[in-house]
């Protein structure tokens, strides 16, 4: 079918040569596209809108043939959900909380500890109610539950949110996981020795804890010295290892103990040199073995992770190891494996290979997802496939039979080896009946779910396959024959009642209805032909209206298009002619019409042909695809610059605020009768201006005051100019760090009022007159002075102009001032010699500027989003000014910089003539552009009170950062990282020649205050890429465990 557009202007075609009074119902019928013919079956990719009749591609397809009832629902099979017989349950992960999974799994499957856990006293679970949700308080009662579930849940997985919520975890989190294994068997051993059953107080103890001493022994005397402790975990250092072996033996190595890691020996009573090393004594039945795969970089100040391999044993004998027991057998099994994916130590993925104590059988458990390994073997698989750089590939060396090779294993856990025992309670561990009824609850509402869910499934697909049914029956009687009823249905609604995923409502013909009441004909093309039959069906199914038949085709519309569609095409013949008109000189007397309006009139006359035949069209009054805007360049130059603002009447443009003629005649435009006589008739009631009306009187003498306004403004600025001509050039200027010899006083004004003067001396016509001083500015709310003749010379300058007794004078004259502001100069004898003493008048008020630079100390330590500027600094220890600065001001600078600075050559001041001084001086003598360093960039002070910008020149190779006062040194230390892209460890920075070195502190104590500048020297880059991953990823310090109940919190 062709292209709606081709389709729209098809069905007013007829309009060329019928007139509205000679419209037939043959008319309506192609203004309504009633004969187009309908689209077959796959003769269309998407539906022709354009074609009421075309019923393809609106749904149909997905309805029309045999359907899978599994479609019909969008609901997974409950079972899904199930525990699969003779597997474990996983635990959900809540986040980042795959490190508390691994080691809960581990835990669970300590026989010994479970059975003891499950021993605990716990009255609230032995009283509780199944009626409600059990919720366990204690991490005792939780722990106990969860494993409780993990054992006889009916579920695939279960939610651990409540032990780790009780704990006070967070869940986005990941922590240090062999930290967690610490702190929680700590918790535990803790909570459990408060209980009353003896058997239960010491179990972390009897399953985890061995014995070793730290002896040392004086090479002096040879006395020996042993400090026994406890332990729970061996850490071993795996850096430069290769085997378990290697790591066992380093831990216990010999370590000597001289210089100034000397020992007080108490037989000799002073420092000697000395050896130390780790004896073992006795080990635990649950031997935990931690690989130190993340360490502290001293480097980066950050953790990073030694992605190493390391074998290890699947039996362990760790006789040889014990002390005094060199041929004692003391074998261990493998029982469990925990792995770290991922080659840094702030990200990565946690997962445990544990083996099932009663079958021997290896699994994998990796959050909710629990996986057998085959053979009873275990299989690391692609837990060791991390992503490498090309230069730290490594290949996985070959291991011998009975040991496994890992580079991702950071915990590796062994059970003591035992003789076979045939008691089945050794392996069996039965759920306390408390316990068990609580899992029967939760078991329960499982099942129930999964009840709910299933009746939802069957209710959805028996809903699909009935309405499979209505579309097939009603979709055949959609389409209509030719000489049968019909109706017109919105295509939107057909789309929505073929999609099965939203609900489909009632039948909304109301907003295809044009203001007589029937279908307008713009709509047609939103709507599709239906047979009456099919339309009654739907309507009695679904409901709504009102309903569109054969006699809804409106004959006003199409006749009101009708006349609107010939006077456009009338129109356009008479917007050539206007424009080929206007371009003539006028004959005789002419017409005044606004440019504007003659560059908008086409669109100005089809909207009032449009109002005026109260036309109804929705949308756009783009008709049949074609612009109604034409080249606006037939107009010529003259009338084709720029884009109109919206105008609502003809001519308006050329009628002033007190409705007379405008006097601005660069707007309007003479044209001549004939062209007004056309115009006219499009907007008869547009203003009309024959070439003899006068323009207003009153605009006129506005316009007359206003020029007189200017030339007085002119006179006064020139005057002052010539009566303060030293102030204006900011010549022979006063300062006070070498005061003017026979002079005793100068006089004090704000900075501020000689900048607002000389702006109006440079602009008269563009700026105000300056009227008053304003010197209270500088005074304090008791009248005091607010500075200092010491501060004035060390800064506060900045803020006042200094004037000669002459000077002002001539400003008492001109200007009001509200209070004289002086400093006077008076010489005093004194035994060593005349001194200069210096006094203001008014005095200076102590108490606020006490307080006045207290709030300034106050502002420079307690700020937030101030701005510093960080200066790298080159090999030679010289900064990149020499570059010269980057010319950065921004636009308001800039124009700040235009009206501050004489102009150059060329660009001389309107109002005045161009000094020598200024511009000129700028040029270089060989006549070529001043360099970078000589482009005034910010107006520089001296201390007589000339101008000082606090604006900071930026040099190349310098960058503004936002800090505040209570951030760190290691924070700015990795904003400058992602700015420079220089490691925090290769910084040096210094302000003022001060280090900055204590990463720890606040910019605030470094003394580092707003607009400070940092000199950055940066060291050479490491190799180890991977170690500057570790800093991206750290963005803050980390907090650990802090504040969690892991530490009692």
């Amino acid at each position: 079918m062709a292209p709606r557009l081709q389709l729209e202007k098809a069905a007013w075609r007829w309009v060329e040569t019928v007139k509205p009074e000679e419209i037939s119902q043959e008319h309506i019928d192609l203004a309504y596209r009633i004969n187009l013919p309908a689209c077959k079956r796959g003769s269309c990719r998407r539906n022709c809108k354009g074609n009421p009749n075309c019923l393809v591609a609106i749904g149909e397809q997905a309805w029309l043939g045999e359907i899978d009832e599994n479609t019909f629902h969008n609901i997974d099979d409950p079972n899904s959900e199930r525990r699969d017989k003779n597997t474990f349950v996983g635990l959900t992960n809540l986040g980042a909380t795959c490190y508390v999974n691994t080691f809960l799994q581990v835990w669970f499957h300590n026989l010994e500890l479970r059975r003891i856990l499950y021993q605990c006293h716990n009255p609230r679970a032995q009283e509780h109610n199944t009626e409600s949700d059990y919720e366990p308080q204690s991490i005792c009662e939780h722990l106990q539950y969860l494993f409780a579930l993990l054992q006889n849940s009916n579920r695939k997985y279960i939610d651990p949110s409540g032990l780790v919520k009780a704990l006070g975890l967070d869940t986005g989190q990941q922590q240090d996981a062999q930290e967690f294994s610490k702190l929680f068997l700590s918790l535990l051993e803790d909570t459990l020795s408060k209980q009353k059953n003896t058997t239960l107080q010491n179990v972390i103890q009897q399953q985890f804890c061995g014995q070793f001493s730290y002896v040392t022994v004086c090479n002096q005397c040879g006395r020996s010295s042993a400090l026994p402790s406890r332990f729970y975990e061996l850490e071993l250092n795996i850096q430069g290892h290769k085997n378990l072996t290697e790591c066992v033996t380093e831990f216990l190595k010999e370590e000597k103990l001289d210089g100034e890691n000397r020992y007080f020996c108490e037989s000799c009573q002073s420092k000697q040199s000395a050896t130390r090393r780790i004896k073992l004594h006795s080990l635990p039945p649950t031997l935990n073995l931690q690989l130190m795969r993340f360490v502290f970089d001293r480097q980066t100040g950050h953790k990073k992770k030694l992605n190493t391999f390391i074998s290890f044993p699947e039996q362990l004998d760790m006789g040889p190891f014990l002390e005094g027991k060199p041929d004692q057998t003391c074998v261990y099994e493998l029982s469990a494996v925990l792995i770290h994916r991922g080659v840094s130590a702030y990200s990565g993925h946690y997962i445990a290979h544990v083996k099932d104590a009663r079958t021997g059988d290896w699994y994998k458990f990796n959050d909710e997802e629990i996986e057998k390994m085959e053979g009873k073997k275990l299989q690391l698989g692609i837990e060791e496939d991390i992503a490498e750089t090309a230069k730290s590939q490594t290949r996985k060396p070959k291991c011998s039979k009975g040991y496994h090779c890992s580079r991702n294993a950071y915990m590796l856990v062994y059970k003591a080896q035992e003789e076979e025992n045939s008691d089945p309670s050794w392996t069996n561990v039965e759920v306390p009946a408390f316990l068990q009824r609580l899992v029967d609850q939760d078991n329960h509402k499982f099942e129930e779910w999964c009840s709910e869910m299933a009746d939802m499934r069957k209710q959805s697909v028996d809903k699909g396959k009935a309405k499979h049914e209505e579309v097939k029956e009603l979709f055949e009687l959609l389409p209509t024959r030719d000489g049968e009823p019909y109706e017109f249905v919105p295509l939107d609604w057909l789309k929505k009642w073929l999609d099965d995923s939203t609900a489909t409502k009632e039948i909304d013909n109301g907003h295809f209805l044009c203001s007589h009441g029937k279908l307008h004909p713009d709509k047609v093309g939103d709507s599709k032909r239906v047979s009456q039959q099919a339309a009654q069906l739907l309507y009695e199914r679904y409901g709504g209206g009102p309903r569109l038949d054969g006699s809804s085709l409106c004959r006003e519309c199409v006749g009101q298009r009708c006349r609107v569609l010939r006077l456009k095409n009338q129109l356009n013949e008479d917007y050539k002619e206007v424009s080929n008109l206007v371009k003539r000189s006028p004959s005789g007397e002419g017409f005044w019409v606004g440019k504007a309006s003659l560059r908008s009139w086409r669109q100005l006359a089809l909207d009032q042909l449009e109002e005026d035949e109260h036309k109804t069209k929705h949308g756009n009054v783009q008709t049949n695809g074609e612009g109604l805007h034409g080249n606006s360049k037939e107009f010529g130059p003259e009338l084709s610059e720029g884009t109109e603002d919206e105008m609502k009447t003809f001519n308006e443009d050329v009628v002033c605020s007190h409705g007379g003629l405008t006097i601005l005649e660069t707007e309007r435009k003479l044209v001549s009768p004939d062209v007004w006589t056309k115009l006219r008739a499009y907007f008869p009631k547009a203003p009309e201006f024959t070439q003899s009306q006068e323009a207003c009187q009153k605009c006129l003498t506005l316009e007359q005051e206003e020029k007189d306004n200017e030339a007085v403004s002119k006179m006064m600025a020139l005057d002052q100019k010539n009566q303060l001509p030293n102030l204006f050039h900011e010549k022979n200027r006063p300062t006070l760090a070498k005061w003017p010899q026979g002079t005793e006083v100068l006089y004090v004004v704000p900075l501020f009022f000689v900048d607002e003067w000389k702006k109006f001396i440079r602009r008269p016509t563009k700026s105000s007159p300056v009227s008053n001083v304003g010197n209270t500015l500088l005074l304090c709310p008791h009248g005091g002075f607010m500075f200092t003749y010491d501060s004035l010379i060390h800064g506060d300058a900045q803020h006042v102009a200094l004037l000669w007794p002459s000077e002002w004078d001539v400003i008492s004259k001109l200007f009001i001032v509200d209070q004289p502001i002086s400093i006077h100069c008076m010489r005093e004898a004194t035994p060593t010699g005349a001194t200069m003493k210096y006094t203001t008048q008014p005095d200076l008020c102590w108490e606020c500027r006490q307080s006045f630079l207290f709030q300034q100390q106050r502002d420079l330590r307690e700020y937030t989003q101030a701005t510093v500027y960080i200066r790298k600094v080159i090999e030679d220890k010289r900064m990149i000014k020499e570059a010269g600065p980057e010319l950065t001001a921004s636009s308001s600078e800039a124009e700040e910089e235009r009206e501050e600075h004489p102009k150059e050559d060329g660009e001389r001041d309107p109002d005045f003539g161009q000094s020598e001084d200024g511009a000129k001086r700028l040029k270089l003598n060989n006549g070529s552009a001043p360099s970078p360093a000589a482009v005034p960039v910010a107006t520089v002070t001296k201390l007589g009170g000339i101008r000082r910008s606090t604006r900071h020149r930026k040099l190349r190779g310098e960058k503004a950062l936002i800090v505040s006062a209570n951030q760190t040194l290691k924070e700015l230390k990795i904003q400058i990282m992602h700015a420079f892209s220089v490691a925090p460890f290769d910084q040096n920075l210094s302000i003022d020649g001060k280090n900055l070195t204590d990463d720890g502190a606040t910019l605030g104590s470094l003394g580092v205050v707003p607009e400070s500048i940092i000199c950055l020297k940066a060291d050479e880059p490491i190799s180890d890429y991977a170690v500057m991953e570790d800093v991206y990823q750290v963005g803050m310090p980390e907090e650990g465990f802090k504040g969690t109940g892991l530490l009692g919190h």
